[in-house]
């Protein structure tokens, strides 16, 4: 086939994206990207697409399915993972996207792409991380800046995917844990506004976060639709709760299994965001989730018997960062640190970090398990849960 036919291919595409998408939705041709490619003149695939394929082969994509989500050191092959949940959120984000006409690409982009730089241990893990970065003096550790940095300056060696700037967008601005009734986009970003929150976001100042595009704002709903019923299920498979426990009036706008709860919030966003520049619960559905992720908080997040192994996680995270940092220092070819990060990687990469981000983007990057096996014999701790 010809490369005009190709590129005719595309250009199909891009019209029935005219025909079929809302107004509200972002085109195909609309996608930005730091640098011109021009082999991707003649793709045949659209923008947002060649973002999809870029995140999935990525090595980072990959390490998702052994980091955990919310219950780490479990042995219970049926508790949720970080794999899991990104393709829930990405499963759920494209079922609101096609009913109300958006981008179905982007938002599959950003919803595969947007936990890519958490660490190892969930939530724990990246406070833990935060506070050694802090004290370094590169800032603090959020795992959404550090899933841009992954994909901008970290993948293939440090070149980067070259990612369009929507994409890059909605993972910077996905933060799930935030509740809001409505959000709506803050359009006209340019790549020096990214900039600027991605260091804002970093030095601790307070700074909100909204996505550019109406996808970037239904994935952001989406992670949390994804994972509060989900955490539910799993909290109840290990006997931290029972179901009769579950706030009264989130069941009643809810329903109390996580099915119900998935299916009632997407009906809900559905309705309320039809035909409109923004997405939205009803105040109603709203009042229910955020009495349900207060439940969820108190009684799941912050219970003392999934957090056992905390102190031990905090002080494994220490002896590392450390220990890779003084590595980079006297340039110990032999450490793991050589072998498995720096070994390859562009100048343009080990130039423009110092040994303390070089061993953050190390460590963050592990696996739970890869994490352990660094550890020094004996400190590894035990499961406290099956």
């Amino acid at each position: 086939m010809e490369e005009s036919d190709l590129e005719g291919l595309r250009q199909i595409l891009d019209k029935r994206e005219a025909l079929q998408l809302s107004e509200f939705a972002v085109r195909s041709g609309a996608g930005v990207r730091r640098r011109k490619e021009k082999r991707l003149e003649a793709d045949y695939r659209q923008n947002f697409a060649v973002d999809v394929d870029r995140i999935l082969h990525s090595l980072a994509y990959t390490r998702y399915i052994d980091k955990t989500q919310v219950f780490y050191l479990i042995e219970n092959d049926h508790i949720t993972h970080r794999m899991l949940h990104v393709q829930l959120v990405s499963k759920v984000a494209r079922t609101i996207g096609r009913f109300l006409g958006l981008n179905e690409d982007l938002i599959e982009a950003i919803a595969i792409g947007h936990d890519i730089g958490h660490p190892p241990f969930g939530h724990d893990g990246e406070s833990c991380l935060s506070e050694l970065c802090g004290q370094a003096g590169i800032g603090e550790f959020h795992h959404n800046v550090q899933s841009v940095h992954f994909l901008e300056h970290v993948e293939r060696k440090g070149q980067g995917w070259n990612l369009c700037l929507q994409t890059l967008d909605g993972i910077l601005c996905h933060d799930g844990e935030v509740h809001d009734q409505r959000i709506a986009p803050r359009r006209g970003k340019t790549f020096a506004d990214h900039e600027r929150e991605m260091a804002q976001k970093k030095s601790g100042e307070p700074v909100s976060l909204l996505p550019m595009t109406v996808e970037g704002c239904v994935v952001r709903f989406a992670d949390t639709v994804s994972y509060i019923g989900r955490d539910i299920e799993d909290a109840i498979r290990l006997d931290l709760i029972e179901r009769n426990e579950l706030p009264t009036e989130s069941v009643k706008y809810l329903g109390e299994t996580n099915g119900n709860i998935v299916y009632n919030l997407v009906t809900d966003i559905i309705h309320h965001s039809l035909d409109s520049d923004c997405i939205a619960f009803s105040p109603a559905v709203s009042a229910a989730l955020k009495e349900l992720k207060a439940f969820n908080y108190h009684r799941i997040y912050k219970n003392p018997v999934i957090k056992k192994n905390l102190s031990t996680i905090k002080r494994l995270y220490q002896l590392l960062f450390e220990r890779f940092v003084d590595d980079i220092r006297h340039q110990r070819r032999n450490s793991p640190v050589y072998a498995n990060f720096i070994d390859g990687m562009a100048e343009a990469y080990l130039s423009a970090h110092q040994p303390e981000e070089i061993a953050r983007d190390f460590i963050s990057g592990m696996t739970d398990q890869y994490f352990l096996r660094q550890a020094p014999e004996g400190l590894s701790p035990e499961a406290p849960l099956a």
